[in-house]
């Protein structure tokens, strides 16, 4: 009973690196669904409107010396 105890224990220590390899690359792609999703509506939301026209160049400062 002791060795199947240790050598079930083994296994699913061993196994622990690809599980969690697994659900992380799951994760990953499911935030990044999300974050497609959300980005594109927030950026609009923020960016003001571009203008169609320039006004007059600005001068630079004076050098005092």
């Amino acid at each position: 009973m002791s060795a199947g105890i240790l050598v079930g224990t083994a296994v699913v220590y061993s196994r622990i690196p690809s599980i969690t390899k697994h659900y992380m690359e799951k994760l990953q792609g499911e935030l990044t669904g999300v974050m497609a999703d959300m980005v594109p509506a927030k950026i609009d939301d923020v960016m003001p409107e571009l203008p169609t026209s320039t006004g007059p160049a600005v001068e630079l400062p004076k050098s005092p010396f």
